[in-house]
């Protein structure tokens, strides 16, 4: 009896396909002719028109035959080794379940943006060229693309082409006189540099140039060399008109290439062993250090500012380096990147990398694989350094807890520490979270002991917390005092300046003026494209929205009613900075906000420059407000935070506890005492003047008392169902309908804890960007089947046209009336 011949293997792989919709997403099942292990890429044909799309094998099963179900093959294989880890592979599942996300936006944020690939499109000519009949456009086309001389003069052919021309690429492609390939390329990442302009020619030999350029060539002539981003924003114009004065020979444009990381070439310069604890820090290192063997646990590590918590981290981590381990240092913002850098690598040497939105597509792809080579060992960075590819971690650190931005605003909606405990717990190590000012959640847990709580009291060396004088500024009006700057502080900068110390300026207000206010109507003037009034900057006489980005010269006339007599109210940080200068002209001045440190270095440079003595005062926003060490810092005054304990957030008070917090415990950090000086128009509410005194678990238990009350966050979860789209009735009609779904999916499934679905609102911030904007909120409990429940609703609304024009998502714990 003849032996039967052996089938070919086929494996049954599960793929996440890049954009593919939440409504539909799922994994995609694909046949492959080898095993294709999970964490590799494919490209694979989707969809009823066979699109090629680039997706992420999920599953992978070897079928002992042909599956009954007709199955798409995979096209190709993108990688020869998986790129992410099985516990990446873990973390995918669980983004996808826990932020309401595809699994391919998991997947796009656990890869560095440098390491991600992308299909392109080549057509060329075909070789031999068949025969075959011609239209008179076919002819006429072919004849141009067989007559370019080069590979560029061919692709701009095809890309002048306008739609009628693409249809005849498309039948030259058909009838073989084309060819038309794709392949799978890494997006580039070459290390990238700062575009920097400088004038061609000195002021006397500028030739003729048009009122547009004249802005620009002024900025040029007036700073010397500065970037394109910088000079265009400063000029008010585009790129391409830097683009065609460079043409023009009038400006040139060259590229200055800083190092993969400043300080590496430095190299180790001091020991960890040489920072000496004081007993409160030592007790604190003690305890974390006997917790590395105990398995996943949350640490809260409260003490007050200037207490030296970076000391504690630093002799912790060294000695779980020591160990043999890997450690993730998280810190909220890039402002407090080069600072904690620098002092790493003086002690660490080349184990430490560095991860922040900032860096180059060269430098993330670089940094992710020498980490998941191991060989770095600390790794520092913000939000998404949470997902460093590290094999054998042992500790995770993060700083300022508190911090919004640890929480990401877009698919896929998560936090921080929320991936941090996962990943803790797949590693079975501890986690640190730390701050002068925790989130109300994490001390709320500590306090009942879901978290260890460890406190630290005293200011390294003994020195004292800053005394904070607090001015009413509405006794100030009523004294005949105009202006920013009330008589204390202004003669505190006086004296300040003249003893030789530096001095601090927080005003959480970026422009000139607030806005621009109609004397007839009393309108502002609206963004175009949003509901927010623009802001005024001086410096290029525009307004400038600071949400969607739109920028436009400054209107003669108002355009809501015509009127000619338009106002300019309220203050920002380039107001500040005049007023500054009359109060101390000869002080030097340094205005740090995101107008001025638009540069991906500059928050370093500058930063460096004001701890070398440099500036006299810093003037910024937030940025400037929290984890900053300036020795010589003794004065610091908080101009205007009022508002911000009405920014319809319940977390509003927090917040704004922590700013003033913060920013007042940036002074007097060295040998010098420490002054502060909080101006407000509400001198006796209880979070100013907790504030003032730095007393947080007094504050907090005014806190958690409200929200016991109000019944928010940590008492329960909130679920913000978000809706945006074009027309405001097809948005509002979405969130009306899901609230109604949701309340009867509610009583219909019988949840053992109450359920609140509030009545659905406009944002706070009603229309961003063109996009009109609803939310519900729901408190809840975030339980898998509270999860399953949204999800349904979410992929049942996907799925109903009439709502197509609407997009929904699902934000669990994020910001709630924004």
């Amino acid at each position: 009896m003849e032996k039967q011949a052996e089938l070919p293997k086929i494996w049954c792989v599960g793929v996440a396909v890049c954009a593919a919709s939440y409504t539909f997403d799922r994994l995609f099942s694909y046949i492959a002719m080898q095993e294709i292990p999970a964490g590799c890429r494919v490209v694979v044909p989707f969809g009823k028109g066979n699109a090629k799309r680039v997706g992420i094998v999920l599953s992978c099963a070897e079928q002992a035959a042909q599956p009954e179900q007709q199955l798409k093959p995979v096209l190709a294989v993108v990688d020869k080794q998986p790129i992410l880890s099985p516990e990446m592979l873990d973390l995918v599942f669980w983004l996808k379940e826990m932020t309401f996300c595809t699994y391919y936006d998991a997947v796009r944020t656990i890869l560095p943006a440098g390491m991600q690939v992308q299909l392109v499109e080549t057509i060329s000519l075909a070789e031999p060229q068949p025969d075959g009949p011609l239209t008179d456009a076919e002819a006429h086309l072919l004849f141009f693309l067989r007559g370019a001389k080069t590979k560029q003069e061919f692709r701009r052919i095809l890309a002048d082409a306008d739609t009628q021309g693409k249809k005849i690429v498309d039948t030259l492609v058909q009838k073989g006189f084309l060819l038309r390939q794709e392949t799978v390329k890494e997006k580039t990442h070459g290390q990238t540099g700062i575009k920097m302009l400088r004038m061609a020619a000195p002021p006397d030999e500028v030739p003729p140039v048009t009122k547009t350029q004249q802005k620009l060539v002024r900025i040029l002539q007036e700073t010397g060399a500065v970037s394109e981003k910088e000079a265009c924003y400063l000029s008010g114009v585009t790129t391409a008109v830097a683009k065609k004065l460079v043409q023009n020979g009038v400006v040139e444009s060259y590229t200055v290439k800083p190092p993969l990381h400043t300080y590496a070439a430095s190299g180790q310069t001091r020991q960890p062993a040489d920072i000496v604890l004081s007993a409160e820090q030592q007790a604190v290192y003690d305890r974390m250090v006997a917790a590395l063997g105990e398995g996943m646990h949350c640490f809260l590590l409260h003490g007050v500012t200037g207490s030296g918590k970076t000391s504690v981290f630093i002799r912790l981590i060294d000695t779980v380096v020591q160990r043999g381990k890997q450690v993730i240092l998280l810190v909220p913002e890039i402002a407090l990147t080069p600072q904690i850098v620098e002092q790493f690598y003086q002690l660490f040497g080349n184990i430490v990398a560095v991860i922040h939105s900032e860096l180059s597509l060269g430098q993330r792809s670089e940094t992710w694989r020498s980490i998941a080579s191991g060989a770095v060992k600390i790794i520092i960075g913000t939000r998404s350094a949470v997902f460093a590819p590290v094999q054998n971690l042992g500790l995770i650190v993060v700083d300022e807890e508190g911090e919004r931005t640890y929480k990401s605003d877009s698919a896929p909606r998560y936090h921080a520490i929320s991936v941090a405990k996962k990943r803790c717990q797949t590693h079975h190590c501890p986690l640190l979270l730390a701050s002068a000012t925790p989130s109300v959640e994490s001390y709320y847990f500590a306090k009942r002991g879901i978290y260890t709580l460890l406190e630290m009291h005293q200011r390294y060396n003994q020195t004292p917390l800053p005394h904070v004088e607090v001015v009413d500024m509405q006794e100030e009006r009523t004294l005949g005092k105009e202006g920013m700057f009330s008589e204390t502080l202004a003669q505190a900068l006086r004296d300040n300046l003249e003893s030789g110390s530096q001095s601090l300026l927080l005003l959480n207000r970026r422009g000139y003026h607030t806005i621009i206010s109609c004397a007839s109507c009393n309108q502002p003037v609206y963004c175009p494209n949003c509901s927010i009034p623009m802001t005024y900057h001086k410096v290029n006489n525009s307004l400038m929205c600071h949400y969607c980005g739109h920028t436009q010269d400054m209107v003669e006339t108002c355009p809501s009613c015509g009127g000619k007599h338009l106002r300019k109210m309220g203050f920002g940080t380039q107001r500040l900075e005049e007023e500054l200068r009359l109060i101390v002209p000869e002080a030097r001045i340094l205005r740090m906000d995101a107008d001025t440190t638009m540069s991906r270095y500059a928050y370093e440079e500058r930063f460096q420059e004001f701890r070398q003595g440099k500036y006299d005062i810093m003037l910024g926003t937030q940025m400037i407000g929290k984890g900053l060490d300036f020795p010589n810092v003794t004065l610091v005054g908080v101009l205007s935070v009022d508002k911000a304990l009405y920014a319809g957030d319940f977390r509003s008070y927090e917040r704004t506890f922590s700013l003033i917090t913060q920013v007042v415990g940036r002074g007097g950090r060295g040998e010098k005492a420490g002054r502060a000086i909080l101006q407000t128009s509400m001198p006796e509410h209880y979070v100013l003047r907790l504030a003032a005194q730095q007393a947080y678990p007094a504050f907090y238990e005014q806190e958690i008392a409200l929200r016991r009350q109000l019944i928010f966050p940590p008492i329960c979860d909130i679920c913000v169902v978000g809706f945006t789209g074009m027309r405001e009735p097809d948005v509002r009609t979405a969130a009306m309908h899901t609230a109604d779904v949701l309340k009867d999916q509610i009583r219909k499934t019988g949840f053992s804890y109450p359920i609140w679905v509030l009545e659905p609102v406009p944002c706070v911030y009603g229309r961003i960007n063109g996009k009109y904007r609803y939310q519900l909120v729901i408190k809840c409990k975030n339980t898998k089947p509270y999860r399953d429940l949204i999800h349904a609703v979410l992929t049942e609304a996907g799925a109903d046209r009439s709502f197509a024009r609407v997009h929904l998502y699902a934000d669990m714990n994020g910001d709630v009336g924004i």
